[in-house]
């Protein structure tokens, strides 16, 4: 799905790109339009430059203060994807960059990456061989059950290591791991 949007992005705004440029063109002249680009990109340039700053100067305050840099680190790659968006010549790409890169708009972009990101390490999680961490059913996935809040999964612990004993192999074929006695409570392993 991800890479048919990308895809029809590719295709799709490159040609939206150059008929916005047209319709402005005709409308207030050519080198007015070119103007417009290159103070847009300026004012952009200038943007991401006070912004780029003042993520980098949150990022090491967080880190400074001990806590988890979330928000900061959130913010510098908006701020970079920002400025890659304002680097490409058009008036519509800009406006996403400026929608990145703003104060103001800023947060409505951070909890849109929020949720894409949250949405596609579920996903990568589900179609993984660790995909029982994260079930898309809730947490508590097959073969799992629920007791006072807590998951209780059902299981055997396997001791694949040597048993202590010179020349004696954890597994008795040494292809099929041996079941492990439970050990006595409160004492040593060996208890004699």
């Amino acid at each position: 799905m991800l890479r048919v949007l990308l895809f029809i992005a590719f295709l799709v705004v490159p040609v939206l790109e150059i008929w916005v440029l047209i319709q402005i063109g005709q409308a207030i002249g050519g080198w007015q339009t070119v103007g417009l680009l290159i103070l847009d990109s300026l004012l952009g340039a200038w943007l991401v430059r006070r912004e780029g700053r003042r993520a980098w100067r949150a990022l090491r305050e967080a880190l400074n203060s001990g806590r988890m840099p979330d928000r900061e680190l959130a913010d510098g790659a908006l701020v970079v994807a920002g400025g890659t968006l304002l680097l490409t010549p058009g008036f519509i790409t800009d406006l996403f960059g400026f929608f990145l890169i703003l104060p103001f708009t800023r947060p409505i972009a951070r909890r849109g990456l929020s949720w894409f990101l949250g949405r596609r390490v579920r996903v990568m999680a589900a179609g993984s061989p660790f995909g029982m961490m994260f079930p898309p059913g809730g947490p508590a996935g097959p073969g799992a059950s629920r007791t006072g809040g807590s998951r209780v999964v059902s299981g055997q612990v396997v001791d694949d290591e040597t048993s202590g004993e010179p020349g004696r192999r954890a597994s008795g074929d040494g292809d099929t791991p041996r079941q492990v006695p439970p050990r006595p409570r409160g004492g040593s392993p060996d208890n004699g």
